[in-house]
């Protein structure tokens, strides 16, 4: 059952909506009804705060990268799935009617914590595409599509199961976005649009 055990705390920690709090907590308008409607840090930043967003990409990746510290702690060689709760959690969580964000920040605090070279691949691909796309989705899903290879080729072959589940949420999430990548609609990060 220590499957189940970190599955559910990872799930419990990553479904905290920080980014909801942040701004709740700062006296700006509701997160849930500014762009996307996600508790995300791109979300957060379409608010217009800088600071708030930048303040919610740590924290979600931290409530990750703390999933998987805590549960290989407690129940070891349950890190892989305590990942998983964790973006699931960030995705779906309860307290909000199963609506939150979309992952990405959250799945690169899980990464780090698995297996740090996968984490610095994931980072490395997510902040070239991003300065060079300035389009937060594509950053977002290639770097979700790396980690896997990522682990692949640097021997961690057994959490990479846990990194195509999450690969996998991450794109299905981003499908919307990508309609509108292919309909060249896509928000650039900074735009007014």
């Amino acid at each position: 059952m220590d499957w189940l055990y970190a599955l559910t705390l990872g799930y419990l920690l990553g479904s905290i909506p920080f980014g909801l709090i942040l701004t709740r907590m700062f006296g700006t308008v509701d997160l849930r009804s500014v762009g996307s409607g996600n508790i995300g840090a791109t979300n957060v930043l379409r608010t217009g705060s800088k600071t708030l967003a930048a303040a919610t990409l740590v924290l979600d990746g931290a409530k990750g990268f703390l999933a998987v510290w805590l549960a290989t702690h407690y129940w070891p060689t349950t890190g892989a799935f305590a990942a998983i709760g964790a973006v699931l959690g960030h995705c779906f969580p309860v307290w909000l009617g199963f609506r939150g964000g979309k992952g990405v920040a959250t799945t690169l605090g899980v990464a780090l914590a698995l297996a740090w070279p996968v984490g610095l691949v994931y980072a490395g691909v997510w902040l070239v595409l991003l300065a060079v796309t300035r389009i937060s989705s594509v950053s977002g899903m290639v770097a979700a599509m790396a980690a896997p290879v990522a682990a692949w080729l640097t021997g961690h072959q057994d959490i990479e199961w846990a990194l195509v589940v999450i690969m996998l949420l991450v794109l299905w999430l981003h499908r919307a976005n990508i309609a509108r990548l292919r309909a060249g609609t896509e928000p650039r990060v900074g735009s007014k649009g």
